[in-house]
């Protein structure tokens, strides 16, 4: 029998990562900051939470880095797959324990977790252009170190839409999913 739920996962992990990478390159809504935002976090999120921390980060991961790749974003691939997988995991923990709590609803395990994924996907995208940035800019190093804070400063805002983005379509995605969730059987 577990091999037959090994291969549900692979399969189900394999589809949330190529819909989250689908939802991330095709709907870009572009920012002033060179960046864009999308829908692919609800799938991020959905991956995390039916598939739980391991397995969703890296199905998140895996299709949010293939975007990038896809996309000509190959230098924010590394980052991208650590800080989804990061996103995904943090969802899927909270949104497990918040299920022991059989009173509380789906749609606020999902607010509350997916909430506390995407802060973690807005910090995460705030340090790493911050390190992308530093290591693009040149000259003095505290007026570089001090416009990658700024720049990646003026990001958050956009993390933050995208990411209230990802948890309102995972909230109305979820109770779909749960009912045809082949990992439940």
């Amino acid at each position: 029998m577990d091999d037959i739920k090994n291969i549900r996962i692979t399969v189900t992990g394999a589809a949330l990562a190529a819909m989250t990478c689908v939802a991330t390159m095709v709907i870009k809504i572009p920012t002033p900051t060179m960046g864009y935002v999308h829908p692919g976090d609800c799938f991020v999120l959905l991956s995390g939470i039916i598939l739980g921390p391991l397995a969703g980060g890296i199905s998140a991961g895996l299709g949010s880095m293939l975007s990038d790749v896809l996309g000509g974003y190959a230098a924010w691939a590394p980052g991208t797959f650590v800080i989804k997988f990061l996103t995904a995991y943090s969802a899927a923990l909270l949104f497990r324990r918040l299920s022991g709590n059989k009173s509380l609803r789906l749609t606020f395990r999902s607010v509350i977790s997916g909430t506390v994924g995407e802060i973690v996907m807005a910090a995460g995208y705030f340090l790493y252009n911050i390190l992308m940035l530093s290591l693009i800019n040149t000259g003095d190093e505290s007026v570089a170190l001090g416009a990658a804070i700024a720049q990646s400063a003026a990001e958050i805002p956009f993390n933050l839409a995208q990411g209230l983005t990802g948890v309102v379509l995972c909230c109305a995605i979820l109770p779909v999913l749960e009912k045809i969730n082949p990992l439940s059987e």
